[in-house]
């Protein structure tokens, strides 16, 4: 599917509901070297004329006349950072060349190449009085680098676009910090969030205390739970008070349930968003979520079952699937058939010496964590417990890094997010 920008400002914007909520102003992208731009979402302007941020991974569809969104919309006033372009109010009308000719931009298109991830494929120009258009491919323009306003910080961050989030954050760690900071402040915030997840809790703690408190729980918000229960453990206990109260109540509530465990036992490292589905869902659902993009191999192993609500704290639970016999039997097939009954569920009391025994004990990568009423809260996954039985300063250690970083990249070379 393939959109050309300039026709979107103006286009209505509805949430999940069917309400208008506002209006496209403006596609936000990420210059990169060598690549073609990725689009980080919509400047849509809310009512009374503020304009605010839209992640593309938020849109549902665009169609004729409408843009749908999912989930809910950030009102915090949107701000331009450095790694970002407008595409409208930067890109068109700017003189490019193709090829040997000079050339003026009045359209690009976009194309969702993966579902949620689109980029910037075609560039609309024309020459001269005459206008006479032409669409090519973005590799066959040049001149959209002069675009950037601080290309130290706009570069390094295009360089790493590649890059893993825990080889961003190894990158990171080697800066000077105050160099650290200010590429970590000109991340998009589900990037940085990514990149805080990798990094040694003293770094985490510096860059947080760097942004203002808005955006610091806007960045926790986009943490998995567990990993920002850990980072507001290490914070003082009046500023991990100040940013919970800041974040939306709904993305607040796990992370405050979490915060009730002891950080070493099961309830303290498990997450609290495993794939949770009703005995009633097919085996064709089971495999569609745990498709989802945004999944670590370790949660998307398995499927919990549970009777509604299936969100945690969930109804009673019932038992768990692999995603092996998933795969074993017919799309129709009702998940509540295809419990496996040697697995027992572990409590949120139990130390991580008792969950490290019970995953090895059972060749498990996750474990389902239930609590006294028989409701699952969670799940504990192999991940998990690495992270708090490696040595604190496991990721300071740059030797053993960047050796294993280097026999990766020597083997694999070509093992790397898109």
């Amino acid at each position: 599917m393939k959109i050309f920008v300039a026709r979107l400002p103006g286009t209505p914007v509805f949430d999940p509901a069917g309400d208008q909520i506002g209006r496209v102003r403006d596609v936000v992208v990420g210059l990169r070297i060598g690549r073609r731009p990725r689009v980080h979402g919509f400047v849509v302007e809310v009512q009374p004329r503020r304009r605010v941020f839209l992640p593309i991974t938020r849109v549902r569809r665009i169609e004729a006349g409408s843009v749908v969104f999912t989930g809910r919309l950030n009102m915090r006033r949107f701000e331009q950072r450095a790694s970002e372009t407008l595409v409208i109010g930067q890109m068109l009308d700017l003189t490019v060349r193709v090829g040997d000719e000079p050339m003026t931009v009045y359209d690009v298109g976009m194309e969702e190449l993966k579902p949620s991830n689109w980029e910037i494929t075609k560039v609309a120009v024309y020459k001269g009085r005459r206008r006479e258009p032409r669409t090519v491919d973005w590799g066959e323009v040049s001149g959209f680098d002069t675009l950037q306003k601080d290309q130290g910080a706009a570069g390094l961050i295009a360089a790493f676009e590649s890059l893993r989030a825990a080889d961003m954050a190894s990158a990171l760690h080697d800066l000077p910090t105050k160099r650290r900071i200010e590429i970590a402040r000109a991340l998009h915030d589900d990037r940085l969030a990514d990149v805080l997840e990798e990094l040694p809790p003293d770094d985490q703690i510096g860059i947080l205390g760097t942004l203002e408190p808005e955006r610091a729980a806007d960045v926790l918000e986009e943490m998995g739970p567990d990993d920002a229960a850990d980072l507001l453990h290490d914070l003082p206990e009046e500023q991990a008070a100040e940013l919970l109260a800041l974040m939306e109540p709904g993305e607040a509530a796990p992370v405050r349930r979490l915060l009730t465990y002891p950080e070493t036992s099961a309830g303290g490292v498990m997450t609290n968003e495993p794939v949770i589905l009703p005995p009633t869902a097919t085996v064709a659902e089971a495999l569609a979520h745990i498709r989802q993009q945004d999944l670590t191999p370790a949660v998307a192993c398995q499927v919990y079952v549970t009777r509604p609500p299936t969100e945690t704290p969930t109804g009673k639970y019932l038992g768990v699937t692999h995603f092996q016999r998933l795969l074993r039997e017919p799309p129709s097939t009702l998940l509540g058939s295809v419990l496996d009954p040697s697995i027992d569920p572990i409590r949120p009391d139990f130390t991580l010496r008792q969950v490290t025994y019970y995953l090895a004990n059972y060749n498990l990568v996750a474990a389902p964590v239930v609590d006294e009423l028989g409701r699952l809260v969670g799940a504990v996954t192999v991940d998990d417990v690495l992270d708090h039985m490696l040595p604190e300063d496991w990721r300071e250690r740059a030797d053993d890094r960047d050796d294993l970083l280097t026999e990766h990249r020597r083997e694999g070379a070509d093992d790397r997010d898109d």
